[in-house]
């Protein structure tokens, strides 16, 4: 039996010791407060959530799982970080949360005891921070049903990403703490989409999302040349 887990301990540490703030908009996780009705609004334009049963790959303190669940979906959120997880539960208790519930358990582990049991996997900003991303997209692959869909946000990995998303971010903007990401960790989007098709997922679209730092804003638009979501989906057949 395979007893490895496809995390980093130093990056569970990292976002375990902030884990506290996770609900702070004004922490280092203000950027995740502000992209998250865009990522909410994206997914339920495509999959609408309404009663659908929705996992959360990699949720942290649950800021997407929380907003997923308001939108009428039972959704189950996992992570490997005890302290993230602690305050996604704290918060939906303290905001009576509908439908939710928390497992701290990998994608890879729950793919083997719940295959295809979510109409809805997302993996939102995780994938850069894993040690085989690809495995988590075969996991995600596996815990969706046939035609159900499957959700990733990542960075691309190109002198622009670099230069926005680290430089920009991390050390001008001072938007995210620095060495939150590691460049060599970014994925393209096409070896992402590499992933999603021997994992048996079909690519149905991908957006961009870029950042104002003149009007402090987030939007959606078709340059996937630095941050960007692709949206995939399982074959009936698979």
């Amino acid at each position: 039996m395979n007893t490895t887990v496809n995390a980093d301990p130093a990056e569970l540490a990292k976002f375990s010791e902030l884990a506290h703030r996770w609900w702070d908009t004004e922490s280092e996780f203000r950027p995740l407060h502000q992209i998250n009705p865009l990522r909410l609004g994206w997914i339920d334009s495509l999959a609408r959530l309404q009663d659908q049963r929705v996992l959360d790959v990699g949720c942290g303190g649950g800021i997407l799982a929380d907003a997923m669940a308001r939108k009428g979906a039972q959704v189950t959120g996992i992570d490997l970080s005890t302290k993230a997880l602690r305050v996604a539960q704290l918060h939906a208790l303290e905001a009576n949360t509908p439908n939710i519930r928390y497992r701290e358990v990998s994608a890879e582990a729950l793919a083997q005891e719940q295959p295809e049991s979510f109409d809805i996997v997302t993996c939102m900003e995780m994938l850069e921070h894993v040690p085989n991303p690809a495995s988590v997209v075969r996991a995600c692959a596996t815990l969706v049903r046939p035609g159900g869909w499957v959700f990733f946000s990542t960075i691309h990995r190109n002198p622009k990403a670099f230069l926005f998303a680290i430089l920009g971010a991390e050390y001008l903007l001072k938007l995210l703490p620095r060495g939150t990401h590691e460049y060599a960790r970014f994925i393209r989007p096409s070896e992402l989409a590499a992933f999603a098709r021997t994992a048996g997922l079909e690519v149905v679209q991908e957006r961009g999302l870029e950042y104002n730092p003149l009007a402090h804003r987030y939007r959606l638009s078709h340059d996937t040349s630095v941050n960007y979501l692709m949206a995939t989906r399982r074959g009936l057949g698979a």
